[in-house]
């Protein structure tokens, strides 16, 4: 099983690396606007193997200055929400049960550190469609609870799951 940690500042070049690489699925950003996220994340895991990050997840907690518009249309559902802004894993990695296990790794710490916290938010993409990143949402019981343009063109799906249901 591969281990999940706390992102280290070393391992920031890596978690941009694969970030880049996973674009369009998650928002391509320089590496200050991927340090800021990291610092604003109140959760911030990486899956490791071979003492490198090979996928990672960013969470963000109420109340940050994080201006981006998915990030805002869920702080506005109330302060009982963190927000999961990406989440992304190496192809050559993927299939391999990393996604869930970063998943239940925050549902995890949620619970455990953020008692005040009910629910998950993220947005999957659905101009550009991202029909496997619906699926995976679909399967760990997270539920469409809006949509909206973004900047960028495209639509997408927000989404959210109670932390205590199981998915």
């Amino acid at each position: 099983m591969t281990p999940i940690r706390a992102l280290l500042p070393t391992d920031l070049g890596r978690v941009f690396e694969i970030n880049q690489a996973n674009t369009p699925e998650v928002g391509s950003v320089d590496p200050d606007r991927l340090d800021f996220i990291v610092q604003e994340s109140a959760i911030a895991l990486g899956a490791v193997e071979a003492g490198e990050v090979v996928g990672f997840v960013l969470v963000l907690p109420p109340g940050s200055p994080y201006d981006s518009v998915n990030y805002r249309w869920f702080a506005d559902r109330g302060d009982d929400i963190m927000y999961l802004d990406r989440v992304a894993v190496e192809a050559e990695h993927r299939g391999r049960g990393l996604g869930r296990s970063l998943y239940s790794a925050v549902f995890d710490r949620i619970s455990s550190e953020y008692p005040e916290i009910a629910r998950l938010g993220l947005e999957v993409n659905v101009e550009p469609p991202n029909p496997g990143s619906m699926a995976f949402h679909l399967t760990l019981g997270f539920i469409e609870v809006g949509r909206q343009r973004t900047p960028y063109g495209g639509v997408v799906s927000l989404m959210e799951r109670a932390v205590g249901s199981d998915g």
